[in-house]
Order: structure tokens, then sequence, then C-alpha cells
């Protein structure tokens, strides 16, 4: 990637290296030497800069980087030219994400991009993709197969949601928990008929901490009523 040598540059212009203790702490990372200690804020405005001056081919050497940063500039890029592309372009996006779904390999790197990314390409698709993925002893595709159906939820589809969500319903992984407690939430937002339909069958199976992220929108006489009978 010599030829993007101006995107290297700017990522280290936008490093704060006191920032790099602090950023391995918040991921949870022993190695300090994976950050640079550069914030999402930063990031992002350096994969808006450089998001359609970058070929895909040398956006995916970036997302093999060793450093977490890196991958995350690589992703908001591949959001950001997958919002403005064609069709076509957003087919071979979402193409290159699931075969480089590795790289996908932490949550903050779920976040920023499976919504925009997957769930926006399998919004008018079939889901199989999404349950293979839930069905991954790896928890970071459990965690990618729920947050996709954000893309759902936004549409107003809520049925995949809740169908993931109740295969991971037991899972003992936290970053998993929190997921599903957070989409659940936000199908509660929408329609708290479906998402107390689905506490009625699954509520007790629950870890306390999904539980408590999936109602954490509700009255709260109702969030006491739903943590009393689980």
């Amino acid at each position: 990637m010599a030829r993007f040598d101006p995107l290297f540059r700017a990522l280290r212009a936008a490093c704060d290296p006191r920032r790099q203790v602090y950023l391995a702490s918040y991921f949870r990372s022993p190695a300090k030497d994976r950050y640079r200690g550069l914030t999402a804020v930063a990031a992002r405005k350096v994969a808006l800069r450089f998001a359609d001056d970058v070929r895909l081919a040398d956006l995916v050497a970036l997302l093999a980087s060793e450093v977490d940063e890196h991958r995350f500039v690589a992703l908001e890029m591949l959001v950001r030219r997958y919002e403005t592309g064609d069709p076509a372009e957003r087919a071979r996006i979402a193409q290159l994400y699931v075969r480089n779904l590795r790289h996908v390999d932490h949550w903050v790197l779920v976040d920023t991009s499976a919504p925009y990314i997957l769930g926006d390409h399998l919004l008018h698709r079939s889901r199989r993709p999404l349950f293979r993925l839930a069905a991954s002893k790896d928890f970071v595709r459990r965690r990618i197969a729920i947050v996709a159906t954000a893309a759902f939820i936004r549409a107003g589809d809520f049925d995949d949601t809740l169908r993931i969500a109740a295969r991971l319903a037991r899972d003992e992984n936290e970053l998993v928990q929190r997921a599903v407690g957070w989409m659940l939430r936000e199908v509660g937002k929408r329609s708290q008929t479906a998402l107390l339909r689905f506490l009625d069958r699954h509520a007790r199976a629950m870890p306390r901490l999904m539980l408590r992220q999936a109602i954490d929108q509700l009255p709260a006489a109702t969030r006491r009523k739903r943590l009393g009978r689980a």
C-alpha cells in the first residue's frame, strides 16, 4: 500500500500516543502495541477523507493489519463505500466483508460494521448466514449474528432478531449477552408487545445481564416485575 502513504501519514497525525494504555485497557487487551492512540472520532474523520481513494483490495490489506485501529478505519471506509455504492458495489463489499470476518474480531469492530454492511445486505435476502453465525463456537461471530439484525429492526422487521435472540438466550459469553439484550431493547422501543411476548417465553432462561439490558427502557414497575419473575 505504498501509494497510500498519505492515508498512513494522516493516521499517524491523528494518533495520540498518550491514549495507548487507556485504549488497551478499555478494549481489555494485554497488547498495548496493538493500539496507536487513535480515537473513534479521529479514525472516522480519516476514514471519510480517504474512503473513495483506496481500492477495495487495499482496504482488505488494511483490514488484515495487526493494529486494531487500522482495522477499525478499514471497516469505516467499507461502510462509507457500501452506503454510497450502487447495488453491484454493495454486493461486492458485502461479499468481501463475509470473506474477511476473521479480521472482524472485536466487539467494537462488529458494532461499527455488521449492521451497516451485512445486516443491510441481508435485509431483502435470506438470513441463513446469520443463523449459521449464531451457531458458531466463536463468540464474536455470535455477536455479529445478533448485532447485524439492527438493520432489520430499523426497518420494522423483528422476526429474525427474535429468532436469533432465542437461540442465544442462554449464551454464556458476556459480550453476546450484552448484544442480545441491546437488540431486544431496540425491538422493545418499537414494539413493547413483541418484547414482552419474547420475555414471557425466554426470560427465565436469560442471564441476568441480558435481561437487564433487554428491559432497560420499560416502565420501572414492569422492570421490577420482570426481574422478580426471572
